[in-house]
């Protein structure tokens, strides 16, 4: 993933006791969670990209105890910080954090055979033909059968809901310009056009969208 500066808005994480916290990942875990618990299969593996600081990694594995999870970051600090967080919380489903770029072709092949990947607040950090990659390569690595769930801010059938949308939207272009909120119907598409059927569209709390695609299972 090309090295971007993003505005502090969209991406915080402090230094906490040898750990990063991250205020927006531990509002919005529960409900990730909730949804979590709903769509995800009962057991198997399990791939986070792009997984922050480690806070939900620990809450996933937790809630979903049945699920190996493979967290996954670009950054060597937030890997220090997600192994630090697995330390600290003392749980056997959760393997060590791998250094992958989700927006790299060829790593669906690498990390073959998942049966849930799930991806929170990337898309709108990252340009639509990273978008796009990042979406064939996790259709690649879906076993049969296996879901993709994308949780994150969109625009709605083209439209910036809020205010606060709005004034994110702008700080994240004005600071890259291919960079920015992707449209739902848009990535809908993207995912359809990897092979993936999409399987529920929910919404989440603070304007957020989920999207629940599945790989067919034949």
């Amino acid at each position: 993933m090309p090295v971007r500066s993003v505005p502090g808005a969209a991406s915080v994480a402090e230094p906490q006791g040898g750990k990063l916290f991250a205020p927006s990942a531990a509002r919005n875990a529960g409900a990730i969670c909730d949804l979590l618990a709903q769509v995800a299969p009962p057991q198997g593996r399990a791939l986070e990209l792009a997984s922050g600081t480690g806070q939900h990694v620990i809450e996933y594995a937790t809630r979903l105890p049945g699920l190996i999870w493979q967290p996954t970051e670009v950054d060597t600090a937030r890997r220090t910080s997600i192994q630090a967080y697995t330390d600290e919380a003392g749980l056997t489903n959760i393997a060590l954090p791998a250094a992958l770029d989700a927006t790299a072709p060829g790593w669906g092949a690498e990390h073959a055979g998942q049966d849930l990947i799930v991806l929170v607040n990337l898309l709108h950090l990252i340009s639509a033909g990273e978008a796009r990659t990042l979406i064939r390569e996790a259709a690649a690595a879906l076993a049969p059968g296996g879901r993709f769930v994308i949780y994150g801010p969109f625009m709605r059938g083209g439209d910036l809901i809020s205010e606060g949308d709005r004034a994110l939207h702008t700080a994240i272009t004005a600071n890259d310009p291919e960079t920015g909120y992707k449209d739902d119907a848009e990535v809908i598409r993207w995912l359809q056009a990897a092979g993936l059927e999409l399987v529920q569209t929910k919404d989440m709390p603070a304007n957020n969208l989920a999207l629940v695609s599945e790989k067919p299972a034949n």
